[in-house]
């Protein structure tokens, strides 16, 4: 199963997100994360991921006769690389996007439920905005992105710090522009 196949599953998905942020947790750790989900079900999806090397295990004792695993993401197979997406046909693509969108309502109603939640306070947004951008620009507006993510992304959860889900989307709003000469 490739990596697409693998994380574009609503469950998984959200299994692997609640490992951002270089998390290590145990499936009973996992459960009070995710309540909602059935306790086989969590089971066989993170088996399903650590067979298909997305998760690994990090630890590992012996409670109770058995043995309590530790796992956490393995950044270098989490992602949807180019050569898996250019192996998707249309539907494919639509299929995996579909995942992602319900995934993120999913994150977004779970948020409205909480008590007390305030859009302000917590720093929640949602917004589109339109870059006039030259191919050039664009690549230098994604690697300068990625630096500024990757800087922020490496601090660790700690005292006064909340876990945030940073999604987004990037594509061009007309059709493909002819060649340049």
């Amino acid at each position: 199963m490739s990596s697409a196949e693998l994380l574009l599953h609503p469950v998984r998905l959200r299994i692997v997100q609640a490992f951002l942020g270089d998390r290590e947790l145990t499936t009973g750790q996992l459960r009070e994360e995710l309540p909602d989900l059935p306790t086989a079900s969590l089971y066989r999806h993170v088996a399903t991921l650590v067979d298909g090397k997305l998760l690994e295990v990090v630890a590992e004792r012996k409670v109770r006769g058995t043995f309590e695993r530790t796992y956490r993401l393995n950044l270098a197979n989490a992602n949807v690389t180019g050569e898996d997406a250019a192996t998707m046909n249309v539907d494919a693509h639509r299929r995996a996007f579909m995942t992602f969108v319900a995934a993120l309502l999913a994150d977004f109603d779970r948020y409205l439920t909480r008590d007390g939640f305030d859009l302000a306070r917590d720093g929640v947004g949602y917004r589109q905005v339109a870059l006039n951008l030259t191919d050039a620009e664009f690549d230098a507006f994604a690697a300068e992105l990625g630096e500024v993510l990757r800087r922020w992304i490496a601090l660790p959860l700690g005292p006064g710090r909340a876990r945030r889900l940073l999604s987004t989307v990037v594509m061009p709003m007309e059709q493909p522009r002819p060649a340049t000469e």
